[in-house]
């Protein structure tokens, strides 16, 4: 467990942390907007809660006190704004997955009864039939683009205006409503298909407990830039990027897109960001192309090991140019949702550069374990937060087990599914469903998912994300994913196989090849270098070449039943042997 090592201040609802922060910052900057080229609308956290306490007297006037309140669209204010004025007296919000199509999003609004939907103009003709075909208990659509109402619509902007109207004739329905911070006010949607997706079920006290934590340990502070990338219905930026943000009185700017991130964040200077692993690999590679087209990748390098013991400070002046790529401002990266690969990791800190790693889960309002400026191992995920206890189970000979965990963030269980919650929770821990070790000083090392392990007929475990990040090394590669394959009618005779997908542009330059079997051989060749350093029974006996990205979702984790279940349907497309 990570000891504190910064004040924090105390809270015990999320309108409570709006009421504290919003006294300590509220002149300072919460939100700069892009609104074209150059040119920016800015809000203070004062202007923040304002809207949010007018919108919230809205949604009671309008009946829809104590109801389910769905939320969907791109990361923007509007956004955020809608959340709060929810959780913090209306009612229980429900954060939508944007990337849906018509039918699940249907699906998911039915099992949630909500009663009303903030949207962006994006879903507008969506909703508008989700709506006229009476689903689930749907009455009010609210647009966060419409500047009035209009065609049985509510505009977002109008009801802010009309709520403070409210407010200034005495009306204190939701300035004054009691939050009962151990009940549940949050419905989160678990990733998978409909039918297969779990309601979390997350209260007040879940994600505050786990915001006084972060708190604590990440040296965060009211000077800081945040930029938001990551899907706002994802939990990992919802608290880490967005709530966190607001607790402590820093600034947020929205990305225009994973192109421009880097561009972004030396637009807005940006000192703190929260992303998944995919995000860190682009933009070392964006850092690596720029020296290679300068001419000082070889001196850059030999710099790097000169100064690997100094402090990141020094790094960060010796490698002050590395930095103005990035704005020259950044201070803390926080990589997860996903393994980071640790290579990756390793060169991001020798450019004075502090990435670290942290794991969370829904379940667990997200963040468990994270690793500090001063405390980390590269591959580890860090210690477990100050609140939250981890240990193993079921460890076997190589020290491996299912990591479970226990503490005030835990969820309160799924949401009408008495079965799964008492599967996951198991005597007051939280079963995670990954493996890990935990090393002598606490610092916990992931493995895999528990269910992705493949187990081979010597009773071997192999563990795809590891050998993934392996594959993922060669120059030229984008994405991989591991998979057995059944060899004989023995169903315990596994194999190891392998789809890459690989970038055609980068692997012709790199390896003077044209041809596709030029290519295959020359990827192929690089795969059997992989195998020679690992133990015989891990060997990769075939690869799947593709231009195709892997399926995955909105945070880019690999959907492996999905990729799975097309390698099969295609099967006899494909020459596996190598």
């Amino acid at each position: 467990m990570t000891k504190r090592l910064y004040e924090y201040t105390k809270i015990t609802d999320l309108k409570d942390m709006l009421k504290k922060s919003g006294e300590q910052y509220g002149e300072k900057i919460a939100y700069q907007i892009k609104i074209e080229k150059d040119k920016y609308k800015y809000f203070t956290h004062k202007e923040v809660r304002e809207m949010i306490d007018a919108l919230g007297t809205s949604l009671i006037d309008i009946g829809l006190k104590d109801k389910r309140i769905a939320v969907i669209g791109e990361n923007r204010y509007e956004w955020e704004i809608a959340y709060l004025s929810i959780v913090c007296g209306t009612g229980i919000v429900v954060p939508l997955d944007k990337s849906l199509p018509e039918n699940e999003l249907k699906s998911l609004i039915e099992r949630s009864e909500v009663e009303a939907i903030f949207f962006s103009k994006k879903y507008q003709e969506t909703l508008e039939n989700i709506k006229r075909e009476g689903v689930g208990k749907l009455k009010h659509l609210i647009s966060m683009d419409l500047e009035i109402h209009g065609n049985g619509i509510y505009s977002e902007n109008e009801l802010i205006e009309v709520g403070k109207k409210l407010i200034d004739q005495g009306d204190r329905r939701f300035i004054d409503a009691k939050i009962d911070n151990e009940k549940m006010s949050i419905m989160l949607f678990t990733s998978g298909t409909t039918s297969a997706s779990k309601i979390v079920a997350l209260s007040h006290n879940n994600i505050c407990s786990n915001l006084m934590d972060i708190a604590s340990i990440l040296d965060v502070d009211s000077s800081d830039t945040f930029l938001s990338f990551l899907p706002l219905h994802h939990v990992f930026e919802c608290t880490v990027g967005f709530l966190f943000s607001l607790y402590k009185g820093a600034k947020t700017c929205f990305c225009d897109g994973m192109r421009h991130i880097q561009e972004n964040m030396v637009e807005y200077n940006v000192s703190v960001m929260a992303s998944v692993p995919a995000i860190y690999e682009r933009i070392y590679k964006i850092i690596r192309k720029q020296q290679e087209k300068d001419g000082v990748l070889d001196r850059i390098t030999a710099l790097q090991e000169k100064y690997i013991g100094y402090s990141m400070e020094d790094k960060r002046k010796i490698f002050k140019n590395i930095h103005k790529v990035l704005g020259g401002n950044v201070k803390l990266l926080i990589s997860g949702a996903a393994s980071l690969e640790p290579t990756i990791e390793a060169e991001y800190r020798k450019f004075g550069i502090n990435l670290v790693q942290g794991y969370g889960l829904t379940e667990t309002s997200p963040v468990v374990a994270i690793g500090t400026k001063e405390n980390y191992k590269t591959g580890s995920i860090g210690k477990s937060v100050p609140s939250v206890e981890a240990k193993l189970v079921d460890v076997n000979d190589e020290g491996i087990g299912e990591l479970v965990v226990r503490g005030p963030s835990v969820m309160l269980g799924y949401y009408g599914n008495a079965q799964e919650t008492k599967k996951a929770m198991q005597d007051g821990w939280f079963h995670t469903g990954d493996l890990a070790k935990i090393d002598e000083d606490g610092f916990i090392f992931i493995c895999g998912r528990k269910k992705n392990v493949i187990v081979l007929k010597n009773g071997k475990n192999i563990f795809p994300e590891e050998m993934e990040n392996l594959l993922n090394r060669i120059e030229g590669v984008d994405e991989s994913f591991i998979f057995g394959k059944q060899m004989s009618e023995d169903k315990n005779d596994i194999k190891i196989f392998a789809k890459i997908v690989f970038n055609r542009e980068v692997v012709e330059n790199t390896y003077k090849v044209k041809t596709d079997e030029e290519i295959f051989n020359s990827i192929s060749q690089k795969v059997k270098e992989i195998n020679q350093s690992m133990p015989h029974y891990k060997a990769i006996r075939g690869i799947i070449l593709t231009e195709e990205p892997l399926i995955k979702t909105t945070t880019n984790k690999i959907k492996r039943q999905n990729n799975l279940d097309l390698i099969m349907k295609e099967e006899g497309k494909w020459n596996y042997q190598i």
